[in-house]
């Protein structure tokens, strides 16, 4: 039964799990005395799981021809239209909204990007927040399986920058997922490890959140957006929880899965723990949050030594944690706001510091997580690819580099990257241009570029002096905006794939 549902197309299965997942909402709806939302989900999960069980039985005997097409075409498809199928019961049970503004919400949440239209948390039914949550953390799940399942073996995603040394240290592995594995096995293959991790460390980091004095339904939704980096909140963000310092510790520990894949997905390295200290992505995480927040404050930290005040060496210790937080959680593009934010921003000096986690959202996190950006990966094999550059110079005939991998990264690798980073420059000067023709000023533009390309929805309301909401966008700029978001999660390399004539060939 389980191997006839694996070879049913790729989107008729994704339907099906969204129409099941409507039933828990529903659930919560009765616990939380929601009837009416209650009603919504329970109809809608049966009637969508009817639909989907029809398709089903149409599709059966449908086989792709193309492994490639199928895949690409499938990932596309969900991003587009699943957010159509999720926005249905979200739309019935407000009442009170149009169904674009319900579809935004859906598609921003499936992304883990975690813009909303609703600015004022209490205009939504806390069961309706869960739903959010719930669709960015099936959206975060979503991404750590296509992107090991279908994006390593085509070398995207992040993984053409190591396509030819990964070959080399596993080739075993990636062979048997990238040819002789088909494509159910792949994805029942990686879901049967991945799905454990993923619900455990969901499961932990909400029990440890409830212990340090978070309400249980708001653990749930922040430990569900940092596991998926959606950062979406029935609160406001992890300033209105009651956890407090404890609480944001917790989850700083938390989103360092999505800075490596080495932290979670240990069957494509089976020394990938050992290998954690040594892997440049987390290495290169660890710099910008402990660089980072060092420089914002550096010249106020030792005004305060001066005076020898330990008010101002208590302020200075807050304001530093509250820069590392709110670095780390805008580098894994998650959004989250630290509660000692604004005593950073006030030791930074700086009359808009909030630029700088516009940059650490466009770097992006680790290759095959939940994150989005441009990735760790890539920035770092520019980085090496820089430094072999001025060796050469100082010393012409230098074999920069040691060993085949490192030299690989640092030039093929870095190729790849540069390529990936104009066309990544590329897309936010369009969309750019494209949002401000729909009214908006240039800033007002290039931030929601970049916050929807990086998948960074919180980051309007951080970035600029004068904070921005979604809501300010007008129809044409929500479709601008989602389009961005798809862009974003699918990355431009795969849209260049499906754009190639051979794809199409028969």
């Amino acid at each position: 039964m389980l191997n006839r549902i694996l070879r049913l197309p790729f989107m008729v299965i994704l339907m099906g799990i969204a129409a099941l997942s409507m039933l828990p909402v529903s659930f919560m709806a009765v616990l939380l005395d929601e009837d009416h939302v209650a009603r919504v989900f329970l109809y809608g999960g049966v009637l969508f799981f009817i639909l989907t069980a029809l398709i089903a039985i149409a599709t059966d005997s449908n086989r792709g021809r193309s492994v490639l097409q199928s895949h690409l075409l499938s990932l596309v498809g969900a991003w587009v239209f699943m957010p159509v199928m999720l926005a249905v019961p979200f739309y019935e049970a407000l009442q009170n909204t149009s169904f674009s503004n319900a579809y935004f919400e859906m598609l921003s949440s499936f992304t883990t990007t975690g813009a909303t239209l609703f600015d004022d948390p209490s205009r939504l039914p806390r069961s309706l927040h869960f739903w959010r949550s719930l669709v960015g953390w099936m959206g975060g799940f979503f991404i750590w399986l296509v992107a090991i399942a279908i994006l390593a073996p085509l070398n995207l995603g992040g993984f053409e920058v190591t396509a030819r040394s990964r070959g080399s240290r596993t080739g075993t592995y990636f062979t048997w997922i990238g040819s002789e594995a088909s494509p159910a096995k792949r994805l029942a293959h990686h879901a049967r490890h991945l799905g454990p991790i993923y619900v455990g460390l969901t499961v932990a980091l909400w029990a440890f959140l409830f212990i340090s004095g978070d309400r249980g339904f708001v653990a749930l939704c922040h430990a569900m957006a940092t596991l998926s980096t959606s950062g979406i909140s029935p609160v406001g963000g992890i300033e209105g929880a009651r956890s407090g310092f404890p609480g944001e510790m917790l989850i700083f520990i938390f989103l360092f899965f999505a800075i490596s894949r080495l932290t979670f997905a240990p069957e494509t390295q089976k020394d990938s723990l050992l290998r954690l200290p040594k892997d440049p992505e987390f290495r290169m995480g660890i710099a910008l949050v402990l660089t980072v927040p060092t420089l914002l404050f550096a010249r106020h930290w030792w005004g305060a030594l001066e005076f020898n005040d330990q008010e101002n060496l208590t302020a200075a210790i807050s304001a530093f944690w509250g820069a590392a937080f709110t670095v780390l959680s805008f580098l894994t593009t998650t959004g989250f706001e630290s509660v000692a934010w604004s005593d950073a921003r006030g030791w930074s000096g700086l009359p808009t510091p909030g630029l700088i986690l516009l940059g650490l959202a466009m770097v992006g996190g680790g290759v095959a997580t939940t994150a989005g950006g441009v990735k760790l990966l890539r920035v770092y094999a520019l980085y090496k690819h820089g430094l072999q550059e001025m060796e050469t110079l100082v010393h012409p005939h230098i074999v920069s580099g040691v060993g085949e991998d490192t030299r690989h990264l640092g030039r093929q690798g870095a190729y790849m990257a540069w390529i990936f980073f104009m066309m990544m420059a590329v897309s936010i000067a369009g969309i750019s241009l494209a949002l401000a023709l729909t009214g908006l000023d240039f800033e007002s533009a290039f931030v929601f570029a970049v916050a929807a390309l990086s998948t960074t929805g919180p980051l309007p309301d951080v970035v600029a002096t004068d904070a921005h909401s979604w809501a300010e966008l007008s129809s044409g700029g929500q479709v601008i905006a989602g389009v961005a978001m798809i862009m974003g999660r699918m990355e431009t390399l795969a849209i260049i794939a499906l754009l190639n004539p051979d794809f199409w060939r028969k």
